[in-house]
């Protein structure tokens, strides 16, 4: 099985939890190029990403880059954005202006639009609006696949049935997935129905905000943002012990504590979404594709991300 992972853009442009400055742009120009020339195949944004006047900015500087990729490169990945189910987003055409929009941001190349979060709990008919929006718009010529995001096993069921009246299938679900991950047993219900249904499958979040790759020997450099510190802070003692192991295996094989986490994901036929900013970053992440993790490696993570007490935050978007 071929080993895939994507490009996540959700830190271009948000100023609240990833310190984003303009002047970062080039850093992250640098983190595309590399991404694309040591095989990754898929980049993940969104239409919400970037802090207030910044709404839009990851898919802005994806369309800058584009520009400047030859149309070979261009071909071989996939560009996949999320439209906001924002409240006055409704009906049949809620989605038109905002899909055109982001068409336009990311230089008419977009090959997967995916419902950002499920309305279920909220509103059930306006993501059922929002996705005959999607169908009408495939009808009238554009070129994409629809994905979904942020969504439980029951209501997975249901919209590949309604998708299925309008000739239409899914083509990827993505949710938060890693050792850190809160209601894994939800999360391993969504992805058999994803292999059964022939559905990508993406673990956002695989790292669990950087949460996975503190080194557990060592005190961290205080340079992130107010709340990533206070995160940190959080999770270090309830980790501990995951993080060790991490650290165990990495130096075993001699890679970093982020190859493992994201190996875990990759050992279950996820494709994780890998945040990056830098180009040593993708370098690192990119040596995940030279090597696998082994059966005794993955059961002794599985133990300790079973022991771990304190999981990430649930989604409060997600459905059932």
């Amino acid at each position: 099985m071929k080993k895939r992972i994507g490009l996540g853009t959700w830190s271009w442009g948000n100023k609240l939890f990833w310190n984003y400055q303009s002047t970062n742009d080039d850093d992250l120009r640098e983190t595309y190029n590399e991404a694309l020339r040591r095989g990754f195949d898929l980049i993940d944004t969104a239409d919400s990403y970037g802090t207030g006047n910044l709404q839009g900015r990851s898919e802005f500087l994806i369309g800058k880059f584009l520009l400047n990729t030859p149309s070979a490169k261009k071909k071989r990945i996939q560009v996949a954005t999320k439209l906001a189910p924002y409240p006055w987003r409704i009906g049949k055409k809620g989605f038109n202006k905002p899909f055109l929009k982001s068409l336009e941001r990311l230089n008419n190349k977009l090959d997967i639009v995916q419902l950002h979060w499920s309305t279920a709990k909220y509103n059930p008919w306006q993501e059922l609006g929002l996705l005959n929006n999607l169908c009408d718009l495939k009808d009238e010529g554009f070129d994409f696949q629809i994905g979904l995001s942020n969504i439980g096993p029951k209501r997975l069921m249901k919209l590949i049935n309604f998708l299925a009246k309008r000739d239409q299938s899914l083509k990827s679900v993505q949710i938060q997935f890693s050792l850190l991950a809160p209601d894994l047993g939800k999360q391993y219900q969504v992805k058999k129905i994803c292999d059964e249904n022939n559905i990508d499958f993406f673990a956002y979040s695989p790292l669990s905000f950087g949460i996975l790759c503190i080194d557990p020997d060592k005190e961290q450099n205080k340079e992130k943002s107010f709340i990533r510190n206070a995160l940190f802070e959080n999770y270090k003692k309830p980790t501990y012990e995951l993080r060790r192991c991490l650290k165990r295996i990495a130096n075993q094989r001699s890679v970093s504590q982020a190859q493992v986490a994201i190996n875990w994901c990759c050992y279950q036929g996820a494709i994780p979404l890998v945040g990056m900013r830098k180009k040593s970053q993708v370098i690192d992440v990119s040596n995940v594709f030279k090597w696998n993790l082994n059966k005794s490696e993955f059961k002794v993570l599985q133990e300790l991300s079973k022991k771990c007490l304190k999981k990430m935050p649930k989604n409060p978007f997600s459905s059932i």
